[in-house]
C-alpha cells in the first residue's frame, strides 16, 4: 500500500480514536508516539553523519572544477528556493493562522511509559564530523574509511526503509489522537490544507524560475526545456524517490541538447545534492508551524538564513528512500528553531503528505541545473 494512504489511515484512525475511543488506546498510542519520538531524536546525528559523510567523500572521484560548479549552482538553487518559500510563507501564512488553533506539547493524557534515549551527540558536532572526514576522504582517497561511511549510509538507509517510514502512519496516528482528544484538531488540518497546496504551488512556480534563468543562460527556449523534463517530473511523482528517477530524468536532460558526458556524471550528482523543491515545503511548513504555536516567534530574515543555510548543507546526500530529506533536516528544526516533539511529527506528517510532488521538483530542477553547467562547460 502506498505509504501516503497509510499516513492518510493513520491520521483518520488516530482522529476517531482521540474522539471516540477509550483513553486506554489513546494513552497507548500516546505512549508508542512519545518512544518513538525519543529514537528519531537518537537517529538523527547518524543520518547526518553517515550520508553527508559519505556523500562528501564521493565528490572526490569527479574533476575538480566541474564538481565545483555543479555543486556550487545546485547550493545556491537550493538557498534561493528556501528564501523564496519564506518571504512567501511571511505574506501569505499570517492570514490563515487564527488563534484558535495551536500545535502544543504532548498531549492532556499521559504516557504509559516514557524512555529518552540520549543521542551519541549534537546535530552540529555530527555535521561538522562528516564534513571533516568527508572531505578529508576525499583529498586523501582513503578507501577504507570511505567503504566504512558507506557501509554506515546502507545501515542508516536500513533503519529508516524498514523501521522508520513503516511505523510513521501509528506515529501520525498518535499525533492526531493526542490532537483530537484535546480538540485542536479540525483547526490546525484546515490550515495545513492550505499550507500542502501553497507548497505543490509554489514548487510550479520555482520550476518556471529555474527554466528562465536556464534558457536566458542557455539562449533556449524554456517552456521546450521544461517539456523535456516532464517524464522525469511524473515518474517522481510516482516513485518518490531522486535516486530512483535517475535513468528517466538522464534520458530528459540529454534531450535538452546536454552533453553525454555532462548528464552522465551531473544527474547522479544533483540527484544527492539539489533538494530544491524539499527545501521549499520544508521551510513553507515550518512557518506554518511556528505561526500555530504559541510559544514560538516568527523569524526575521536574518535569524531564518542560517537555518536555510543549513538546511542546504544538510540536503547534501539526504537517503535516496521516501522521506529522507525530512528526516536528515529535523535536526535543524529541533536545535536551530526548537521545534517540540508534536511540531516535529507535524512536520513528518505534512512532509509526507506531499513527498512526490517535492522529490519531482528536485527532479526537474536537476535538468535546469545540468542544461546551465553544460553551456558553461564548454
Amino acid at each position: 500500500m502506498n505509504l501516503i494512504v497509510k499516513l492518510i489511515i493513520g491520521i483518520i484512525a488516530g482522529i476517531i480514536l482521540g474522539l471516540f475511543g477509550p483513553e486506554f488506546f489513546i494513552r497507548v498510542l500516546i505512549t508508542l508516539k512519545v518512544l518513538f519520538g525519543s529514537f528519531i531524536g537518537f537517529i538523527i546525528p547518524f543520518i547526518i553523519l553517515f550520508f553527508i559523510a559519505s556523500g562528501v567523500a564521493g565528490l572526490g572521484k569527479g574533476s575538480g572544477r566541474l564538481v565545483g560548479m555543479t555543486v556550487g549552482t545546485a547550493y545556491v538553487s537550493t538557498i534561493i528556493a528556501g528564501l523564496f518559500a519564506f518571504i512567501l510563507a511571511t505574506m501569505i501564512l499570517p492570514a490563515l493562522t487564527t488563534e484558535s488553533t495551536s500545535v502544543t506539547e504532548g498531549s492532556a493524557l499521559e504516557p504509559f511509559l516514557t524512555i529518552e534515549i540520549a543521542p551519541l551527540m549534537g546535530v552540529v558536532t555530527a555535521l561538522l564530523t562528516a564534513f571533516v572526514f568527508g572531505i578529508g576522504i576525499a583529498k586523501t582517497n582513503g578507501e577504507w574509511l570511505k567503504k566504512f561511511f558507506d557501509e554506515g549510509k546502507a545501515i542508516i538507509e536500513l533503519v529508516i526503509a524498514k523501521i522508520i517510514i513503516p511505523f510513521l502512519p501509528v506515529y501520525i496516528a498518535g499525533i492526531f489522537a493526542g490532537m483530537a482528544s484535546e480538540g485542536t484538531v479540525f483547526g490546525t488540518l484546515k490550515v495545513f490544507g492550505v499550507v500542502l497546496l501553497l507548497a505543490i504551488v509554489t514548487h510550479w512556480v520555482w520550476l518556471l524560475i529555474q527554466y528562465s534563468v536556464a534558457g536566458m543562460i542557455s539562449r533556449k527556449n524554456p517552456f521546450m526545456l521544461l517539456k523535456n523534463m516532464l517524464p522525469a517530473y511524473f515518474t517522481a511523482i510516482g516513485t518518490m524517490s531522486s535516486a530512483a528517477t535517475i535513468p528517466v530524468t538522464l534520458k530528459s536532460v540529454k534531450r535538452n541538447d546536454v552533453k553525454e558526458d555532462i548528464a552522465n556524471f551531473g544527474v547522479p550528482l544533483c540527484a544527492t545534492i539539489h533538494l530544491s523543491g524539499s527545501v521549499i515545503t520544508i521551510v513553507m511548513c515550518a512557518m506554518a508551524v511556528i505561526m500555530l504555536s504559541p510559544e514560538m516567534t516568527q523569524p526575521s530574515v536574518t535569524q531564518m538564513l542560517p537555518v536555510i543555510f543549513m538546511l542546504g548543507l544538510i540536503m547534501v546526500a539526504a537517503p535516496g528512500v521516501p522521506g529522507g530529506a525530512i528526516m536528515a533536516a529535523l535536526g535543524v528544526l529541533t536545535s536551530m528553531l526548537g521545534f517540540n516533539e508534536a511540531a516535529i511529527g507535524l512536520m513528518i506528517a505534512l512532509y509526507m503528505a506531499q513527498d512526490s510532488f517535492g522529490t519531482a521538483t528536485n527532479v526537474t530542477g536537476d535538468g535546469a541545473v545540468n542544461v546551465i553547467i553544460n553551456h558553461w562547460a564548454k
